[in-house]
């Protein structure tokens, strides 16, 4: 298995042995291809999306898949400390994506339905020791380096912010400091940072109110800052 890219469940698609992006009845070996198939509009939204793969639209599904695994996949991956982990929990996220498509109402945002099944993985596998806690390896660094250039932290970067976030002191320092928060204070971060949801959301993922979610948002912030106060720069990128 490729790492970073947890295998998709082959009954998404529905036929175990075509391709979702060949025509029906093809007998070739279905293979996942980040690529949009022709009849999948660029611009349809996620909710969209969802609505034509709950009407049997099998590219739908693979076209949702390509713009949220990475995502799900660091998320997890920073929540659980082992890309094993990160994969299984991926791999499960999308089977139950899958197995509760009917239960998606027209009206929720897609997202936040993802990331509530995502949450909910993750914490099953903290609760029954799948995860750990592991040395800082260069994946899960990657994973939060690459997710934070494009979160809140990269948008009020300061300048030499993009040098300092490169260097690996920092980014040890980083998953070291995630690593100490509580589940639920991490839970809320990497969902702002990873998932760049909004606190509403965030609220409703972790079935919780918006007012405990800035609280442990700053909680874990602080943590943070404390942690990487020799990196003025970066610290300061936090608030």
């Amino acid at each position: 298995m490729r790492r970073g890219m947890a295998s998709i469940p082959r009954k998404a698609f529905g036929s175990a042995d075509r391709d979702p992006g060949g025509p029906p009845g093809s007998s070739r070996a279905m293979e996942y291809r980040p690529t949009v198939p022709p009849a999948v509009p660029h611009d349809a939204s996620d909710e969209m999306l969802m609505v034509r793969y709950q009407r049997g639209d099998r590219h739908a599904f693979a076209e949702l898949v390509r713009r949220h695994h990475r995502r799900v996949y660091n998320f997890a991956l920073l929540q659980l400390r082992s890309e094993r982990a990160a994969e299984d929990a991926a791999e499960d996220a999308f089977r139950a994506l899958v197995q509760n498509a009917a239960r998606f109402k027209h009206e929720a945002r897609f997202s936040t339905w993802l990331y509530r099944i995502v949450h909910e993985v993750c914490l099953k596998a903290l609760a029954s020791g799948q995860a750990g806690r592991v040395e800082p390896s260069a994946e899960p660094t990657d994973a939060l380096l690459l997710e934070t250039e494009e979160s809140g932290v990269g948008r009020h970067s300061a300048p030499g912010l993009e040098r300092a976030k490169g260097a690996s002191v920092i980014a040890a320092s980083v998953i070291a400091a995630l690593d100490e928060l509580p589940n639920d204070q991490r839970a809320v971060l990497l969902l702002k940072e990873v998932a760049q949801l909004p606190l509403r959301d965030i609220a409703e993922v972790t079935d919780t109110t918006e007012h405990a979610v800035r609280t442990r948002l700053r909680y874990a912030l602080d943590r943070l800052q404390r942690v990487l106060s020799g990196f003025e720069e970066y610290a300061r990128a936090l608030r």
